[in-house]
């Protein structure tokens, strides 16, 4: 029998354990146990649960980061419906890409990357189809179809293509059209015009006005044959019918576009305004606003005007009629003599009227012949002038702008004082005139017209919120979040790298223990130079105080330094032969 080092005792080859314990009492469970734990306390056994260390880590590491990556979902579609959301989906899951729905379900949502893709590729699939079936319908004809499907199909058709028509509408949101197309027959009398149905439902907000409700009439009537706008019906969700044309206007109500062409015209007089006003105040610095009266009455005027009478030298002549008549019997008689040969004396009575030229002549002729006249001679002229009339026929068209009304407001003028503060001070008189009447030319100011203009020059009011600190701005409180969370993802990693990862690969590569028994050999050779250092050869008894306490005395020193010096050989008995490989070798 023989006492081991470690307190067994051997006895012919058998090892007993000095707490009396017999192998044969251990339980199966307790030896599996006690060989688990001797394989990880063995070398082999601390390297690999390092290694399975190492992997989670890394693990952890891989998962934190692609948290970090989260992956950020935009919409593909919305508002679809119910068939084109399962053929999306459908779609969707052969194509591998992930999805997921929005709240509600209204909206497919796919990864940031990928929307484009993804509508591209199903697009070419024809999707959605707007749940509306157009000329694609003709596309699967079957084999022997008769000619009433045909034409059921058709006319499906033409209404699907009409509904997408009318949806592409902004306010439209869906649409639905029922078309009664009747048969065509060869008798005249028994013909029927075709007419058509067309239901709106809109967006919430929205609403059509009485030309849109037009344009979809005549859209569906120039797209069915023989069809009239008269025969087309349309309503909206609520059941009104938009399509009335039996309800008119008053005369006196102005219409959506007479309404439109007024802030139209304010809006372009305002912007005119501004405009020129601008560059001399400043960007910011001037506010107008117009009133338009505008005469949207049509009127219609015809005139008839007669100038006075005209002079006899300036007056147009139109007819002239003269006439002469006599009575009586004529005889030859006559003063013989040289009065026979005389013309007659001028006549004494005024005349008005010229004379006719035959009148004058048969005067003459009368004077010159000897023959005398008994009985009545009668004479009439009439001459006809032309009466001066003007005609004017005027129609005044609608539109026309009875009276503008403009207000402007001018900010105090900017300047800096001496000491180079900004000081708002007002316009001067010669300014205000100045920008007045730039004003007037602007929005052409007629003062027969009424026109009205009011150029006040104050200070604006500086009302707006304060500006928020930098720190405090909503968009750098979000880059500030990027950024730590950035940051902190960074720390967590270095600290997984450095301060666990990095022990353990040095575990598993044994680099540690080398560091650490470099570190004792570089700790022992720098006590070993220093003991040398210290060494009398001439007083080889002399002690040699490697702890460096003067007060200890010379035994309590040697005592110490040949205790430490056993420590060191019992420790580590490779550093003390270094150390007296060193001494060896030392010259």
């Amino acid at each position: 029998m023989a006492v081991a080092a470690d307190g067994t005792m051997t006895n012919d080859g058998n090892t007993t354990a000095t707490d009396g314990a017999v192998p044969g009492d251990m339980s199966s469970q307790e030896m599996r146990r006690s060989g688990v734990v001797g394989y990880a306390q063995s070398p082999q056994g601390r390297r690999v649960l390092l290694m399975v260390a190492a992997a989670a880590v890394i693990a952890l590491m891989i998962g934190i980061w692609m948290w970090s990556q989260k992956t950020e979902y935009r919409v593909l579609f919305s508002n679809f419906s119910d068939r084109d959301g399962g053929a999306i989906v459908a779609s969707l899951q052969q194509m591998n890409v992930p999805y997921k729905y929005s709240e509600g379900g209204s909206a497919i949502l796919v990864p940031e990357t990928m929307v484009h893709d993804a509508r591209l590729k199903l697009a070419a699939q024809g999707l959605p189809k707007g749940g509306n079936v157009g000329f694609e319908l003709m596309e699967n004809q079957k084999l022997g179809v008769s000619q009433f499907l045909e034409q059921v199909n058709f006319q499906r058709a033409l209404e699907g293509e009409l509904a997408r028509s009318i949806q592409s509408l902004s306010a439209v949101q869906a649409a639905r059209i029922h078309l009664a197309l009747p048969k065509a027959s060869v008798f005249v009398r028994d013909q029927q015009k075709p007419t058509a149905s067309v239901i709106l439902s809109l967006y919430p907000g929205r609403m059509l006005d009485p030309q849109q409700v037009s344009a979809i009439v005549h859209l569906v009537a120039s797209s069915v044959p023989e069809l009239s706008p008269k025969a087309v019906t349309i309503v909206d969700q609520n059941g009104n019918l938009l399509s009335d044309t039996t309800t008119k206007q008053p005369g006196n109500s102005l219409d959506p576009t007479q309404l439109k062409y007024v802030q139209d015209l304010q809006q372009d007089i305002v912007k005119r305004v501004e405009s020129i006003i601008a560059p001399i105040v400043g960007n910011g610095n001037v506010r107008a606003e117009a009133t338009a009266d505008v005469d949207f009455s049509r009127s219609e005027q015809a005139a008839e005007t007669y100038k006075p009478n005209q002079t006899a030298d300036t007056a147009a002549v139109r007819s002239k009629q003269s006439s002469e008549s006599q009575n009586g019997s004529s005889s030859t008689s006559g003063v013989p003599g040289a009065l026979t040969n005389q013309p007659p004396a001028p006549a004494t009575a005024p005349i008005t009227n010229p004379p006719v030229a035959g009148a004058a002549a048969g005067t003459a002729n009368a004077a010159t012949q000897p023959a005398t006249t008994n009985g009545t001679s009668h004479k009439d002229a009439t001459i006809n002038y032309e009466v001066d009339k003007t005609v004017r026929y005027v129609q005044q068209p609608m539109g026309g702008v009875k009276r503008l009304t403009v207000a402007v407001v001018v900010n105090y003028k900017r300047t800096i004082d001496q000491t180079g503060k900004i000081v708002m001070k007002p316009l001067t008189e010669a300014e205000r005139s100045q920008i007045s009447d730039l004003v007037k030319e602007a929005m052409g100011y007629n003062k027969d017209r009424g026109d009205s203009l009011n150029v006040v020059n104050t200070q604006f009011s500086s009302d707006a919120e304060p500006e928020l600190p930098l720190w405090k701005q909503p968009d750098m409180i979000q880059l500030a979040k990027e950024i730590g969370k950035y940051v902190l993802l960074a720390a967590v990693l270095l600290y997984l790298y450095f301060g666990v990862l990095r022990p353990i690969i040095w575990k598993i590569t044994g680099k540690e223990e080398k560091e650490a028994q470099a570190r004792a050999e570089a700790e022992a050779a720098e006590a070993a130079a220093a003991a040398a250092a210290m060494y009398d050869p001439d007083n080889p008894d002399a002690v040699v105080n490697l702890s460096g306490d003067a007060e200890l005395d010379e035994r309590a020193a040697y005592k110490a330094n040949l205790e430490t010096a056993k420590q060191w050989a019992k420790n580590d008995p490779k550093l003390v032969a270094s150390i007296i490989k060193t001494w060896v070798n030392n010259e």
